[in-house]
């Protein structure tokens, strides 16, 4: 069974973890059956031929099946999520079975070496019958061998196991073996009386090679060495996700067929916390992009960007004090900085109480931009809570209307075609909310001085009024909005 089937549009779907398990269980099982069926099998075939070469393919069977069983219970292990005492998961089973799997090989060309030796060593020449029962048998094995060993490799790319590719090096010894097992008796049938013992030193070293290369392997997974080529990818997508600076550092290890890791990147300390949230999720989905299943913690460090406005600073200051701030204008005279913004603090605060906060404000911003650096605070009482008001009379909103349209008409400014006018009144005065129209080439600050000489001039004539809020609009053809 594959990790991936297709979806509605052709599109690769991939199996979820608890999928992944499934198939590395059934591919443990099926593995722990076929080694008890050719164990069996390679038994016969020796006490009937008694080739040293296949008892000693038999005898590796029996241990076969042990390892085997092995595999399934740490594949088993393996799947249990994280606990109290295992914070990384049980990831790390599959690597000791891998490491057992290394012994096992190692021991066994151990004995085979010394069986064969000693037979070289006494002159010991065994008679081997080899019969089509006992050829039959050995291309049995290899058949099954080359099954298992196909399936149990692609099984264990798919699901990362390390366990079950540990298992496919084994029976990848497995089939060589037995290739090696029928060189041996078909050199026996043609009169070569050593060949046996041959094959068996073949077989030997051939094992011995894949348990060096298994236990390499496995040592480096222990000893948590960065997979190959892994950090680069990761590294090279966290760099390219918007709002990301830089990344300080990374480091990922393998467990359990995923790759866990770290990673510190930073980003711009004026960004609110939303967005930063924002970057870390981006940044997680690029991983998972180009690791499935990595699970890498990020960490954040807020940092001054190389474009950050003397404006941004300011506003931060505030932010980490929460002290709300607006109205804030920066000067450069001569070589000061100059600073003006209006604070606003809770209405019932003394004197005393709020000018101790402006103090602190002043001082962080002076602390930022140098001790020389002018900052002036205006207090201002903060709104709290949400006012009750009501829908001015129409008498009202007419009259206010009116003062606009004519205001824009007296200015002979850039505004025009006042709409959308709403008056509300509330305990502090009329609040007036209107439409306008607006070159849409003029820049804002342009259209921002003509709406603010408007709206001065109707607070002097309306003297009710206490707010007046505009939105500009780019003249369009066709009627207001």
């Amino acid at each position: 069974m594959s990790s991936t089937q297709d979806g509605l549009e052709g599109t690769p779907v991939r199996a979820t973890a608890a999928q992944m398990a499934q198939i590395k269980q059934r591919a443990a099982i099926l593995s722990v059956m076929a080694t008890l069926l050719l164990t069996g099998a390679k038994i016969v075939g020796a006490i009937l031929s008694g080739s040293l070469a296949l008892l000693t393919d038999a005898l590796q069977g029996l241990i076969d099946v042990g390892s085997t069983l092995f595999t399934w219970f740490a594949v088993r292990v393996s799947d249990k999520p994280a606990d109290d005492e295992h914070h990384y998961g049980h990831g790390k089973v599959e690597a000791l079975a891998a490491l057992v799997e290394t012994a096992i090989l190692f021991t066994l060309a151990g004995a085979i070496l010394w069986e064969a030796g000693n037979r070289l060593w006494t002159g010991l020449i065994e008679t081997v019958s080899v019969t089509p029962i006992v050829i039959g048998i050995m291309l049995l094995s290899m058949v099954v061998d080359a099954i298992r060993w196909r399936s149990l490799t692609r099984v264990a790319k798919e699901t990362g196991s390390e366990a079950l590719a540990a298992e496919a090096t084994h029976f990848s010894a497995d089939f060589v073996g037995s290739a090696l097992v029928l060189a041996g008796l078909i050199g026996v049938w043609y009169g070569v009386a050593r060949a046996d013992t041959i094959a068996a030193f073949a077989i030997a070293a051939f094992t011995a090679l894949s348990a060096y290369r298994l236990g390499r392997r496995t040592i480096d997974t222990l000893l948590d060495a960065a997979p190959k080529g892994v950090s680069e990818r990761l590294r090279e997508g966290a760099e390219g996700v918007p709002g990301v600076v830089g990344v300080n550092w990374l480091k990922v290890r393998p467990t359990g067929g995923r790759i866990h890791g770290e990673i510190g990147i930073t980003v711009s300390r004026t960004l609110p916390l939303e967005r930063v949230a924002a970057i870390r999720e981006a940044l997680t989905a690029e991983f998972e992009r180009i690791e499935p299943g990595a699970e890498i913690a990020v960490t954040t460090d807020p940092v001054q960007v190389d474009d950050e406005t003397a404006l941004e600073r300011v506003l931060l200051i505030a932010l980490k004090l929460k002290i709300p701030v607006h109205h804030v204008s920066v000067h450069t005279i001569g070589q000061r900085l100059s600073v003006s913004l209006d604070m606003e603090v809770e209405a019932r605060l003394t004197l005393g109480e709020a000018h101790e906060i402006a103090t602190r404000l002043e001082a962080a911003i002076r602390d930022e931009f140098g001790g020389e650096t002018e900052v002036e605070t205006h207090i201002e009482p903060m709104e709290t809570g949400a006012p009750a008001g009501h829908d001015a009379a129409w008498e009202t909103v007419e009259d206010i209307g009116k003062a606009l349209a004519s205001e824009t008409a007296t200015a002979k400014g850039p505004i025009h075609d006042i709409h959308n006018v709403r008056v509300r009144q509330t305990l502090n005065g009329l609040v007036v909310n209107y439409h306008c129209r607006v070159d849409p080439a003029l820049d804002v600050a342009s259209v921002h001085a003509a709406v603010d000489q408007i709206e001065r001039a109707v607070r002097i004539a309306r003297p009710q009024v206490c707010r007046l809020v505009s939105h500009a609009e780019p003249t369009i053809a066709g009627p207001a909005s």
